[in-house]
C-alpha cells in the first residue's frame, strides 16, 4: 500500500497482486521483450525507468526512442489477446519490477477488470479502455426501456408541443419520478438526474433536439431504440430479463451517476451555473488533491469557472514546451506525461495532480510538454484570465497585520452566512477568518470578533469553535490561561469595552470547559485556572454589574467540574490487560484517562514475564524503569512491540500510552538490545486453532449486528474529539493518550480477523458457504444501524486474500448474496478520494459511527 506504484489500486486487486507477483531486479540496458514478440508476463515499474523504443520496419537497429516508462507505469497488457509486442522494452537504469505471468493475469483481468481499466492502460496506447463500460451503459439503457415499456408504457409515447409532433419520447420529470420509484439506492431527484445523464452522455438517451443535457423539467426525451419508427416492443422474455437486471442496472448508474451529473455541470457556462451547481462543484474540490492549500474563497472562485476538458486518446498533445501559457490543470480522471525536449519523459502526473500553474504565475513560456498517457482523460481548466483575477482577488481580499516589519495576523475576507440569505435582495455580508499569525494575536482577534448573541449549544460561531478545538496544536493550555487571566483585571477602562471584553472572555472559557470536560482533571494547571477565574470574574461583578448573567453559568460550569473530579467513579481505575475492568458489563463503559493505571504482562526473551502497573499514559522510558525495578536490572533493556507474524518494531523512549498500540495478538518484550535478533512470538500469540461456528450458527444475524453496534457506540462514545488532534499532530508532542481512539482503532481489526479466522477453520465447504453468507447479513444489519466502521470491517475480512481465494466456496454462493457482496465492495473503491463512501455517508442522518481508518487517513492528508 505505501508503494507509489500501487496508490490507485483497489485493496482487493492489491491483495490478489501480492498472491501471484514476483519481484525482478534488472542491471541498466537489459532488454524485457522486443516489438513483434508474443508476450507472457505484465510488469509494473517499482523503483527506476525503462525506455520504450519503436522501429518502422521491425528491425532493432533503427528503434527510437518513444518514451519512458517511470515509476508507478503498469505495461504488456498484449498478454490479454496474444497479440504481439507493440514496442521494445529496455532498461534505462537499474530496476525493480513486478512481474505476473499470464495465467494469473489473464485471472485478475476478469475479476477487476472494472478496477484494472483506468490503471493499466500505457503511454503507448495499447488497450481500448473504453469498450467494456460502453456496452454496460447501452445494456442498462435497453434494460430501463424494457422496463419502463413493461410497467408504465403510457411514459413512451408521441407527444405535441407548439404544434409540433414528438415521436416516441418521455418527460424529464417523469423519467426521475419513475427511477426513485423503482429502488431504495435512489435517495433524490438529484441523484436520479446523474443516472439519466450516465445515458445521455453515452447517447443512448437523447434530448428530441439534440439541445440539452438531462434535465429535470418538461422537456422531452428519446431511447435509442425509439430512433427507429419500427421499434419493437419488449417480449416476454425481455420483460423477465429487465426484471431480473433493473436493480443491478440501478445500482451501477447510482456509482457512475455522480460522476456524470459533475461533468454535465462543469460543461455550462460559468454565467449559467445555479447556486447548488456551484455547492456541488465546491464539494467536489475538497477532495482534489492539487487544492488541500488553497483556502475556501479560492476554492468557492474556482467552482465558478472550472471548465471541463476531455480527450479521447492517448498520445494528445495538451500543450508543447516553449508555448505561451493560457490555463492551469487539474487531472480529474486518467493520466499524463510530462516531457522535455533532450530529456523524453521525466515524469507522470495522475488523478488528482494539476499543471500549467508555473507559467501562468511567472508569465513564462511552457517549460514541459504535456502529453496524455490513455484513453479518456478527463480535466479541470482555469484560464489565465480567470487565475489571475482570483490570485488578485485574494491579495486584494488578505489583510496583513505587522509589528516589527513581520506580519503578526494575517486575514482574509470571505462570504459569511448561508447560501439561502445571499439569493435575495440584501448584500451579502463578509467577515475575516484567520490564515495564519501568532497565538496571542489569533486569540486577540477571536475575542474581538466572539459573537455574544447565539448560545453556547448553537454553532453559529465556527471561529471561536475552531478556536477552542485547535489551539492546543499552537497555543497549549499552559499559555492559554496566562493570556485569558489580565483580560479579567479591574482597571478603569471605557466601561462598554470592557464590558464586552470580559464577557467574551467569559464565553470563551465557557466553550473551553464544555469541550475538555472530563479531560481538566489530569490537568492540576487548568484546573487552579478555572477557580481563580471565577474568583476574579466574582470581583468584577462588584464594579461591572451587567456581568452577574454570566456568573450563575459559569459557578454551575467551575463547581461541576470540580465536584466530578472529587466523584469517586471519576477517580482513576485499574485496569487489566484487555483494558477491562472487573465489574466492567456490569455498568456503562467509561472513557480511559491517562492517569488511570493498568496491569500489563511485559514478556522476557525466555516467554517468562513480569506484570506491571503503571499509568496508562506512561513512556516507554518510564515502562523500562518498571520493568527494571521487577527484574532487579534494567542496564541496556528496550521494549519491543512484537506482533503475531513476528514483526517486531523497537519502541522510543518518548513513545507514550504504548499499551493501546498493540496490534491483534501483539505482546510487549523487553530485553537488551544484542538480544534483539532472538526474540520470538509467544505460542499463544497464533490464536484459536478451531473455529466457533457450533455456536455463531445459533446465534440471530441480526441480533449479534446488534449486539455489535451497542458494544461499538460504547467504545465510540469514549472517544474524545482531542484524541483525533493528538492522533493526528503526534501524541508524543502532547504527552497525552489516545487510548479510546486506539482501542477503537483495534475493534476494527478485530473484526476483520474474526471473520477470516472463522472463515479459514472452517473445513467443511458447506459450512464454509453458510458462514459467508452469515457475515453478509451481519454485514448488511451493521449497515442498516449505521454501523460502518464494522460494516467495514466485515466486507475487508471477506476480501482479505485468504478468503477471497477460496474460489470454490464463493462459487457456491447463491448469485443473491454475490450480488450484495459486490455492492457492499463497490463502497470500498478509493478512487476520487472514496468517493462512493462519502455519497452513502452523505445520505445518512446521525448518530452514525463511522468508518474510522478513512477518518484518520483523511485528518492525515489535511493537515
Amino acid at each position: 500500500k505505501e508503494v507509489k506504484a500501487f496508490e490507485k489500486f483497489h485493496p482487493n486487486l492489491l491483495q490478489q497482486i501480492c498472491l501471484c507477483g514476483y519481484y525482478e531486479n534488472l542491471e541498466k540496458g537489459i532488454t524485457l521483450f522486443r516489438q513483434g514478440d508474443i508476450g507472457t508476463n505484465w510488469y509494473t515499474v517499482l523503483a527506476g525507468s525503462l525506455d520504450v523504443k519503436v522501429s518502422d520496419t521491425s528491425n532493432h537497429q533503427d528503434a527510437v526512442t518513444i518514451c519512458t516508462l517511470g515509476i508507478g507505469t503498469a505495461f504488456g497488457e498484449s498478454i490479454l489477446d496474444n497479440t504481439p509486442r507493440h514496442a521494445t522494452i529496455v532498461t534505462r537504469e537499474y530496476s525493480e519490477l513486478l512481474r505476473i505471468e499470464q495465467k494469473d493475469f489473464k485471472a485478475l483481468w476478469e475479476k477487476y477488470r472494472q478496477y484494472m481499466s483506468g490503471l493499466l492502460a500505457p503511454p503507448y496506447g495499447v488497450m481500448e479502455t473504453g469498450s467494456n463500460n460502453d456496452k454496460k451503459i447501452l445494456r442498462a439503457g435497453k434494460t430501463l426501456r424494457n422496463a419502463v415499456l413493461s410497467r408504465s408504457p403510457h411514459m413512451i409515447r408521441d407527444r405535441k408541443y407548439h404544434l409540433k409532433t414528438y415521436r416516441q419520447c418521455c418527460v424529464g420529470t417523469e423519467l426521475v419520478d419513475w427511477m426513485m420509484q423503482q429502488s431504495p439506492c435512489v435517495h433524490s431527484r438529484t441523484q436520479a438526474v446523474g443516472m439519466w445523464q450516465v445515458l445521455l452522455e453515452e447517447g443512448v438517451l437523447n434530448h428530441v433536439d439534440q439541445e440539452h443535457h438531462f434535465q429535470d423539467k418538461y422537456l422531452f426525451y428519446r431511447f435509442l431504440d425509439d430512433e427507429h419508427e419500427d421499434a419493437p416492443m419488449p417480449s416476454e422474455e425481455e420483460k423477465k430479463e429487465c426484471d431480473e437486471e433493473l436493480q443491478d442496472t440501478m445500482l451501477l448508474l447510482s456509482q457512475i451517476g455522480p460522476d456524470a451529473h459533475m461533468r454535465m455541470i462543469l460543461r455550462k457556462q460559468p454565467g449559467q451555473r445555479t447556486v447548488d451547481d456551484l455547492e456541488i462543484i465546491y464539494e467536489e474540490l475538497l477532495h482534489i488533491k492539487a487544492l488541500s492549500h488553497l483556502s475556501t474563497t479560492v476554492k468557492r472562485e474556482l467552482a465558478g469557472v472550472l471548465i471541463f476538458e476531455s480527450h479521447p486518446k492517448a498520445g494528445t498533445v495538451l500543450f508543447n514546451q516553449g508555448e505561451e501559457g493560457t490555463s492551469w490543470y487539474i487531472i480529474l480522471r486518467g493520466s499524463v506525461n510530462v516531457v522535455i525536449y533532450g530529456k523524453g519523459v521525466v515524469c507522470n502526473l495522475h488523478e488528482g495532480d494539476d499543471f500549467g500553474k508555473l507559467a501562468l504565475v511567472n508569465d513564462a513560456p511552457r517549460a514541459a510538454s504535456i502529453v496524455l498517457r490513455e484513453d479518456n482523460c478527463h480535466f479541470l481548466r482555469v484560464d489565465k484570465e480567470d487565475f489571475n483575477r482570483i490570485l488578485r482577488d485574494v491579495e486584494a481580499n488578505t489583510v496583513r497585520l505587522k509589528e516589527h516589519d513581520q506580519d503578526v495576523l494575517v486575514l482574509e475576507k470571505i462570504l459569511s452566512g448561508n447560501r439561502a440569505s445571499n439569493q435575495g435582495n440584501s448584500q451579502p455580508q463578509h467577515k475575516y477568518t484567520v490564515m495564519s499569525g501568532t497565538p496571542e494575536k489569533i486569540l486577540e482577534h477571536f475575542l474581538e470578533t466572539m459573537s455574544l448573541e447565539s448560545t453556547l449549544n448553537e454553532a453559529t460561531d465556527t471561529g471561536s469553535n475552531d478556536f477552542v478545538m485547535m489551539h492546543c496544536v499552537f497555543m497549549p493550555n499552559n499559555q492559554l490561561c496566562p493570556a485569558l487571566m489580565p483580560s479579567q483585571g479591574t482597571e478603569q477602562e471605557k466601561m462598554d469595552y470592557a464590558l464586552n471584553n470580559k464577557r467574551r472572555v467569559i464565553r470563551l472559557v465557557l466553550q473551553w470547559a464544555a469541550l475538555y470536560g472530563d479531560l481538566l482533571h489530569e490537568d492540576e494547571a487548568a484546573m487552579a485556572f478555572l477557580e481563580e477565574f471565577y474568583v476574579s470574574v466574582s470581583d468584577d461583578t462588584r464594579m461591572i454589574t451587567a456581568l452577574k448573567e454570566q456568573l450563575p453559568e459559569l459557578e454551575k460550569t467551575v463547581k461541576q467540574i470540580s465536584e466530578e473530579a472529587k466523584a469517586p467513579q471519576k477517580k482513576h481505575k485499574v485496569l487489566l490487560q484487555h483494558f477491562n475492568t472487573s465489574d466492567e458489563r456490569t455498568q456503562k463503559r467509561q472513557p480511559i484517562r491517562g492517569s488511570d493505571e493498568i496491569l500489563f504482562k511485559v514478556y522476557c526473551i525466555d516467554h517468562t514475564y513480569t506484570t506491571i502497573r503503571v499509568p496508562v499514559s506512561s513512556s516507554v522510558k518510564e515502562v523500562i524503569s518498571a520493568v527494571a525495578d521487577k527484574l532487579g536490572s534494567g542496564e541496556g533493556l528496550i521494549i519491543v512491540k512484537m506482533s503475531s507474524g513476528g514483526e517486531k518494531v523497537v519502541l522510543k523512549p518518548n513513545d507514550v500510552s504504548v499499551f493501546t498500540t498493540l496490534s491483534v495478538n501483539g505482546r510487549l518484550f523487553a530485553c537488551p538490545r544484542d538480544q534483539f535478533d532472538s526474540l520470538t512470538p509467544l505460542t499463544e500469540q497464533e490464536g484459536p486453532s478451531v473455529g466457533t461456528l457450533g455456536t455463531f450458527e445459533l446465534m440471530s444475524s441480526k441480533d449479534l449486528a446488534y449486539q455489535m453496534t451497542i458494544y461499538d457506540w460504547e467504545l465510540f462514545n469514549c472517544v474524545h474529539e482531542l484524541e483525533l488532534l493528538y492522533h493526528t499532530f503526534g501524541r508524543h508532542s502532547f504527552r497525552k493518550t489516545t487510548a479510546n481512539l486506539d482501542l477503537f482503532l483495534r475493534r476494527f481489526n478485530e473484526i476483520q480477523f474474526w471473520v477470516v479466522t472463522e472463515i479459514c477453520l472452517c473445513s467443511q465447504l458447506s459450512k464454509r458457504v453458510q458462514l459467508l453468507k452469515k457475515f453478509i447479513k451481519i454485514a448488511a444489519h451493521c449497515k442498516e444501524y449505521k454501523n460502518l466502521n464494522s460494516f467495514f470491517a466485515i466486507i475487508m475480512g471477506l476480501s482479505n486474500v485468504a478468503v477471497s481465494r477460496l474460489s470454490l466456496t464463493w462459487e457456491k454462493l447463491p448469485s443473491k448474496f454475490k450480488k450484495i457482496y459486490a455492492e457492499f465492495e463497490s463502497l470500498m473503491d478509493p478512487s476520487r478520494n472514496h468517493r462512493a463512501y462519502r455519497l452513502t455517508v452523505a445520505k445518512l442522518d446521525p448518530p452514525i459511527i463511522p468508518f474510522m481508518p478513512l477518518l484518520i487517513k483523511c485528518n492525515l492528508e489535511i493537515c
